[in-house]
């Protein structure tokens, strides 16, 4: 049995560490094709400095006149799905919604089959975080005013209420750890 062992803790007021920045792993294929492999990491800033730099790499490509590119790897994207030929308008785009959403964005993302615009327009229906299920269904019935006699509150199952919710697909649950669940209305 492998031990892994516990980061040390923190000192008081010690900022986190500061996430990678997206970077994208962009090979020369024509290099790659003849058993050579020559590309860049590139930060990803805008689609315009990434293709600058994809012309200076397949410049320097050992096999001449090398025109044709893929991106063969990719860091900072949360776990989210990035395709080899994605244009680098989708590559920026991607890469600030992740900034934007962290963990959660990219779950989402993968929930919606690597399309980022559902995953966007999910945002727009975020109902929050919560511990669980139950609490989320909870909170909706107090926050409506819904009156539950106090004779009654223990008899209420609030996990399957909240199940019922997500099957019947009202909502659409994105669970990001323990006791951290974010719901979304699916309108």
């Amino acid at each position: 049995m492998t031990h892994t062992p516990l980061s040390p803790p923190r000192a008081a007021g010690a900022a986190p560490t500061p996430a990678p920045r997206p970077r994208i792993y962009v090979a020369c294929l024509a290099a790659y094709n003849n058993g050579c492999l020559h590309g860049r990491w590139i930060a990803v800033t805008t689609p315009d400095e990434i293709m600058s730099e994809v012309r200076a790499m397949l410049a320097d490509s050992p096999l001449p006149g090398a025109e044709e590119w893929a991106i063969h790897d990719h860091e900072g994207f949360e776990g989210a799905h990035l395709s080899e030929y994605a244009s680098f308008e989708t590559v920026c785009d991607l890469a600030g919604f992740l900034a934007e959403h962290g963990r959660l964005g990219a779950l989402v993302h993968r929930h919606f089959g690597h399309d980022l615009e559902q995953a966007q327009a999910a945002f727009e229906d975020y109902a929050g975080g919560y511990r669980s299920r139950a609490d989320f269904a909870e909170a909706l019935h107090r926050d409506t005013g819904t009156e539950i006699p106090a004779a009654l509150e223990y008899y209420i199952d609030w996990s399957a209420l909240a199940r019922d919710m997500e099957l019947s697909g009202d909502v659409m649950v994105v669970e990001t750890g323990f006791e951290d669940v974010h719901v979304f209305w699916t309108r």
